[in-house]
C-alpha cells in the first residue's frame, strides 16, 4: 500500500514519541484521520467534546507529562476553536502542537465553505512556526521542525494541511537545490549562568540578613535545591501558583500562595524582607513583592526575556533552575542568627490556625474552604490536582497541604475558565495509575465541564486506577467576579451578569454512570471525601457552598475596604449575609 502524506506523519510523529492525540473529526481532516486508524496501534486518538477542551487537554497532557502534547481539529470553525487553548499552552509554556485541516488547495482564495486565513489565524498563538503544507516533498521538514521547535522553545507551533495534500503519495525530498533534508530528536542544553555571575549573586545573597525566596513553574523540578537553599540562608520560600508543587506545604518556613489569594505570612514575609530571590517564576503582580529599593534582589529564569521584568533585579541568572541553585550552594555562607526565620515560622503556624479557624466558621449550608479544609489531610500520595479560574483557586491556593510527589495544573497566565477538567482528563491519560482531582466551579463547570464528564464515561475504565474525582462548587453565582465587582469596583453584584441557573450535577453524573455525592451540609463533608476516594469510577462532589464568604486578600486596603463599603451602601442584594460572613472571618 502506498504511504500517504498522512501515513508518513503519523509514522513520524510516533517517531518522536507521540503516543496521543486530542481532538474532533471533521471532513477538512479526514485524511489524517484515516491514517491514524491504521496506525491505532502506535498513537492513540482521544475524542473530546470540542476542540477547544481537546487544546486544554494537550495543554494539561505537556503539564503533567513533561512530554509535547498534540491536538487535532478540522478546517475553519474547528481551527478556531482550538486558539483558546492554544493560547494557554502559549501564556504557561508549554509545548504543544496543533494540526489542523484546510480546504483543497485549489479553493484557497475563492471564499470557499469553511475557508479561513488559517496561517495567518494561527500567526499570534505559534508565532514561533506555523506552517501550511503544499507538497509531499515539504512533509518531513515540517513535522521535523514543529516538534523540535515547540519542545526546545516550550512553544505551540501548528501545522496546516489541505485536505487534498492528506492523500498524496508521500515523496522524500530530491537530493537538489531547493530542498531541505531534516532528522529526528531533541536533546536538552545544561544552560548555567558564568561562574562570575554566580559570585556576584552568592555575594548579594550573603550580604542579607531577612531573605525572601519565591518560586514558581520554573522551578518545579527543583525542589531539592530550593529547600537547601533556604536552610543555608535561613529563608522563607513563598510560592507562586503555578510553583504550588515545588516543596511540601507542610515544611515550616514555606509560607504559601502570593498574590491577593495568598497568605498572610507571605505578605509579611515580602514586606520585610532585605533579600529577594525569584526561581523559575514570572509573578506579574509587583504590588505584592518588596518595594522598590527596600531588597536587594537576585533571579534566575531559563528565558532571558522574563529577567528583570517584575522588580529591580541587582544580578539576573540566565540558568535552569536545579543546575543554577546547585552551582550557587557552594558560594553561599550558612546564616546562624535564626531570628529572621523563627519569625517566619510563627507567622507560617499561626496563618494555618487562621485558616482552620475560618473553615469551621458557619455559612449558608456548606462554607467552601471546610470542603477543602477536609481534603486537605485525604489527599491521595501521587495525586493529580487541577484547579479552575475563579473563587476556587482561593481555598486551593491557601487551604491545601501539598505533599512530594504530587502534581497540579492550572490555567495561570491565560486564567482561562474550563481548564480544570480537560486538564485532569489528559492527566488520566498520562498517568492512569494515579489519583486525580479537578476543583471547578459551578460556572466553569456549565461552560463545558458537564460536556467533558461524559469524555469521562467514555473512557474511564482503560485508566489502572478509576479515581477521577470533580469536585462542583456550587453556589449559583459567578463568585469571583461578583466579589471583583464589589471590591475593585465599588459596584454591588450585578445579578444579571452574575447568578446561575441551578443544575444537579450529582445526579447528572450518576445518569452517565459515574458516581455523584450531593453535599449540603458541613457534617457530610469529610463522609463525602472519604466516600469518592474509595469509589471504584469517577465521582462527582456537589458541594453547596455559600456565595457570601468573602475572598479576602491577606491584608485589606484601605482603598479595598471602602469599595467594598461603597458596593454595600449602593443596595447590594446579598449585604445582610456578606456582612455576616465577613466579620467571622476578621474575628478568625
Amino acid at each position: 500500500m502506498t504511504e500517504t502524506v498522512s501515513d508518513f506523519i503519523v509514522h513520524r510523529l510516533g517517531q518522536w514519541g507521540v503516543r496521543r492525540i486530542y481532538g474532533y473529526p471533521g471532513d477538512g481532516i479526514n485524511g489524517f484521520l484515516g491514517a491514524l486508524d491504521r496506525a491505532k496501534d502506535k498513537i492513540d486518538f482521544i475524542q473530546t467534546r470540542h476542540e477547544e477542551m481537546a487544546a486544554f487537554m494537550a495543554c494539561g497532557h505537556a503539564k503533567f507529562s513533561g512530554e509535547i502534547g498534540v491536538c487535532l481539529a478540522t478546517s475553519g470553525p474547528g481551527a478556531i476553536h482550538l486558539l483558546n487553548g492554544l493560547y494557554d499552552a502559549k501564556g504557561d509554556h508549554q509545548p504543544v502542537l496543533a494540526i489542523v485541516g484546510q480546504q483543497a488547495r485549489a479553493a484557497l482564495g475563492s471564499s470557499y465553505q469553511q475557508e479561513v486565513d488559517l496561517t495567518t489565524l494561527f500567526k499570534d498563538v505559534a508565532h514561533n512556526y506555523v506552517q501550511m503544507i503544499v507538497t509531499p516533498q515539504q512533509v518531513k521538514h515540517v513535522v521535523d521542525r514543529a516538534l523540535r521547535i515547540a519542545i526546545s522553545r516550550r512553544a505551540v507551533t501548528c501545522m496546516i494541511i489541505p485536505n487534498d495534500v492528506q492523500g498524496l503519495a508521500f515523496k522524500r525530498p530530491a537530493r537538489e537545490h531547493g530542498t531541505a533534508h531534516s532528522s529526528l530528536g531533541y536533546s536538552w542544553p545544561r544552560i548555567a549562568p558564568s561562574a562570575a555571575d554566580l559570585e556576584r549573586a552568592a555575594e548579594v545573597l550573603n550580604a542579607g540578613e531577612r531573605v525572601a525566596i519565591l518560586v514558581g513553574a520554573g522551578a518545579l523540578g527543583a525542589g531539592a535545591e530550593v529547600m537547601e537553599v533556604a536552610e543555608l540562608l535561613s529563608a522563607g520560600v513563598a510560592k507562586a501558583l503555578l510553583g504550588k508543587a515545588t516543596v511540601a506545604d507542610s515544611l515550616p518556613y514555606v509560607t504559601g500562595g502570593i498574590g491577593l489569594l495568598g497568605t498572610e505570612a507571605t505578605d509579611d514575609m515580602m514586606n520585610g524582607c532585605d533579600t529577594l530571590l525569584m526561581v523559575g517564576s514570572g509573578f506579574p503582580y509587583s504590588e505584592f513583592l518588596p518595594k522598590d529599593g527596600q531588597a536587594r534582589a537576585v533571579q534566575i529564569d531559563i528565558d532571558p526575556s522574563m529577567l528583570g521584568l517584575r522588580y529591580p533585579m541587582e544580578v539576573h541568572l540566565t540558568g535552569d533552575s536545579a543546575t543554577t541553585l546547585r552551582g550557587l550552594m557552594p558560594l553561599l555562607k550558612a546564616k546562624s542568627n535564626r531570628a529572621w526565620r523563627e519569625k517566619i515560622e510563627k507567622s507560617v503556624s499561626d496563618w494555618w490556625q487562621t485558616l482552620e479557624a475560618r473553615a469551621m466558621n458557619d455559612a449558608k449550608p456548606v462554607n467552601p474552604q471546610r470542603v477543602f479544609w477536609e481534603l486537605s489531610p485525604r489527599l491521595p500520595d501521587q495525586a493529580m490536582l487541577t484547579c479552575d479560574t475563579g473563587s476556587a483557586v482561593f481555598w486551593y491556593s491557601r487551604d491545601l497541604k501539598l505533599r512530594p510527589g504530587m502534581l497540579t495544573a492550572h490555567s495561570g497566565t491565560l486564567a482561562s475558565m474550563g481548564a480544570a477538567l480537560p486538564y485532569a482528563i489528559a492527566a488520566k491519560f498520562a498517568h492512569p495509575e494515579r489519583p486525580a482531582i479537578a476543583i471547578v466551579g459551578d460556572g466553569a463547570m456549565q461552560m463545558n465541564g458537564l460536556n467533558e464528564l461524559i469524555t469521562v464515561s467514555k473512557y474511564w475504565q482503560r485508566w489502572a486506577d478509576p479515581r477521577l474525582i470533580v469536585l462542583v462548587l456550587n453556589n449559583r453565582d459567578l463568585n469571583m467576579v461578583t466579589w471583583e465587582q464589589r471590591v475593585l469596583e465599588g459596584d454591588p453584584k450585578f445579578a444579571a451578569s452574575q447568578e446561575l441557573p441551578d443544575f444537579p450535577y450529582a445526579e447528572y453524573a450518576k445518569l452517565l454512570g459515574l458516581g455523584g455525592i450531593r453535599v449540603s451540609h458541613p457534617g457530610h463533608v469529610a463522609p463525602a471525601w472519604d466516600m469518592a476516594l474509595g469509589s471504584d469510577r469517577p465521582i462527582v462532589i456537589e458541594a453547596v457552598t455559600d456565595p457570601d464568604v468573602p475572598l479576602l486578600p491577606p491584608h485589606v486596603t484601605l482603598k479595598q475596604a471602602r469599595a467594598y463599603a461603597t458596593a454595600l451602601l449602593k443596595g447590594d442584594t446579598e449585604a445582610p449575609g456578606i456582612i455576616a460572613a465577613s466579620i467571622r472571618e476578621l474575628v478568625s
